[in-house]
């Protein structure tokens, strides 16, 4: 027992030490990205536009209605999309009808009535749409989506 107790606690040791150099590590291999996320939101709220720029930079589609993923309910919806440039929202107008629209259908159609509850249900469905949206777009990028008329109901 006494040779064998220097080997367990070098073992012992050399575990040790090699958990702490992957939990060190961690951040640099599996890099996190709610930083990524954060710092994008912050480079958005630093650029204060007037009124009249929002409304140039602003395009609209209304009266989506469709069924969510439990087919007992129906979301009404019309939606108000911030676009990072003007010509960014000119494409946007082009593609909004063949789509856009098809995609906030598809995206709805997956989303459940508890995942719309509330402020926060919103926001994450919003936060969503931008994704899956901007990875769609060729020119420029959504920066707010704003919901302008928003009825859940059960059928």
């Amino acid at each position: 027992m006494k040779k064998m107790m220097p080997w367990l606690i070098t073992i012992l040791l050399a575990i040790t030490l090699i958990v702490v150099a992957a939990f060190l590590l961690m951040d640099r291999f599996f890099p996190s990205d709610a930083n990524d996320v954060n710092q994008a939101v912050q480079n958005v709220e630093a650029k204060i536009l007037s009124a009249d720029e929002i409304v140039a930079l602003t395009a609209e589609i209304t009266d989506i209605k469709t069924n969510l993923a439990d087919p007992d309910y129906i979301l009404s919806v019309d939606i108000a999309f911030q676009l990072d440039s003007a010509k960014s929202k000119e494409e946007f107008e082009k593609i909004k009808a063949i789509k856009i629209t098809p995609l906030i259908i598809k995206a709805i159609a997956d989303a459940r009535p508890e995942d719309l509850n509330g402020a926060s249900g919103k926001d994450q469905f919003s936060s969503k749409l931008v994704n899956i949206i901007n990875k769609n777009l060729t020119e420029g990028t959504i920066t707010q989506i704003e919901f302008t008329k928003f009825i859940l109901a059960p059928m």
